[in-house]
């Protein structure tokens, strides 16, 4: 099972994290992701840059959805980066999201990713997702 692994945190991790060295960080980081990937469970993980790097939101309330820079005043938590790891079960999942190495007020949601099994493979777009997902597994050799 793949599951993706959503880094959280709210304004005051944010503030504690900056206050840690960067060069920790990234040993913290570097030595976790090393772990990942020794134990064959990441497939992908991304950091984000700060909300005011280009951030924006789009907004489906209207016709046409609104663009805009942002809700941010009213942030509780914002989401910071991603892991998308494929182990066994559930419970191997939540092995790897404790050993994150966040402090507090950070939070790790861990979510299933859906598979083409999800869905009815007799479904004309479901075919040619799988299709494109072929093509790009091709690309990548």
């Amino acid at each position: 099972m793949k599951f993706m692994m959503i880094m959280r945190a709210t304004d005051e991790a944010t503030a504690a994290y900056r206050e840690v060295p960067f060069e920790e960080i990234l040993e913290q980081m570097g030595r976790y992701n090393e772990e990942l990937m020794k134990a064959g469970v990441l497939l992908a993980g991304e950091g984000l840059a700060d909300i005011d790097d280009n951030a924006f939101v789009v907004d489906f309330s209207s016709e046409p959805p609104l663009v805009t820079d942002g809700p941010y005043g009213e942030t509780k938590e914002l989401f910071s980066g991603f892991w998308i790891i494929e182990v066994a079960t559930k419970d191997e999942a939540a092995h790897w999201a404790r050993k994150v190495p966040l402090g507090a007020g950070s939070k790790i949601e861990v979510r299933r990713v859906t598979e083409m099994t999800d869905f009815p493979a007799d479904n004309e777009w479901i075919e040619k997702e799988a299709g494109w997902r072929e093509e790009q597994a091709n690309r990548a050799q």
